[in-house]
């Protein structure tokens, strides 16, 4: 359990650390969450910074969740139960998202997660990224909603998973179910414009159909 609970704050921490708003920082004090969407992830990063910024966001957000569930959930601690190790990859997935999502170095506002949470599928096992690439994309060319691409990304990260011979496997399929859940929470606003056919389209991205600019954030 001190196994479980160590890695978790470590991983708490880690993911704390928004790449957005450290970037900003370096770039001279900008605080997206000032800008745009009023979001700390990388879509809006990009939106209202640049490519170049953006790049590091992403880079910093999705390394974050790679380090909680590649490395730190994976590292042996003198006297560890196997019984707990077995859940550390679970736990410090969800760790790292809630980290991002309510980071405590900035006021517990920060991004959605869908770049840490990439991350940690990367850390889990690297062939996850592609189910949930591919969902990703083929949900916002057929709809335009980034942010209804970003929700069905993290369930088809948690039905894979679920699918799949990869073991600890309770553990694994209770992180890809919270994990989705959390997704969705973190965009229950987008939900609701969607709802009322008020949300944004990214039109690069849409091929079927007409609407506004814009669309969801990622992270």
């Amino acid at each position: 359990m001190i196994e479980i609970l160590l890695k978790a704050l470590v991983s708490y921490l880690l993911g704390s650390v928004i790449g957005g708003l450290v970037i900003g920082r370096l770039k001279g004090g900008v605080d997206i969450r000032k800008a745009g969407s009023g979001n700390a992830g990388g879509t809006n990063a990009l939106r209202t910074q640049g490519a170049g910024f953006a790049f590091w966001v992403m880079l910093i957000d999705i390394g974050k969740g790679w380090l909680a569930t590649g490395v730190i959930a994976r590292a042996a601690l003198p006297g560890s139960a196997s019984a707990a190790h077995a859940w550390c990859l679970a736990v410090c997935g969800i760790a790292v998202l809630l980290g991002h999502v309510y980071p405590l170095w900035h006021g517990f506002r920060g991004g959605k997660g869908v770049a840490t949470l990439l991350g940690t599928a990367a850390g889990i096992a690297p062939w996850l990224l592609l189910p949930m690439l591919l969902t990703w994309l083929l949900a916002a060319v057929l709809s335009g909603y980034v942010g209804l691409a970003s929700m069905l990304a993290a369930c088809a990260l948690g039905t894979a998973i679920a699918v799949s011979t990869l073991a600890p496997r309770v553990p694994l399929v209770t992180f890809g179910i919270l994990s989705a859940v959390l997704i969705g929470f973190t965009h229950r606003a987008n939900i609701a414009r969607m709802r009322a056919g008020c949300e944004p389209r990214a039109m690069r991205l849409w091929l079927l159909g007409a609407g506004a600019g814009g669309g969801g954030d990622l992270t």
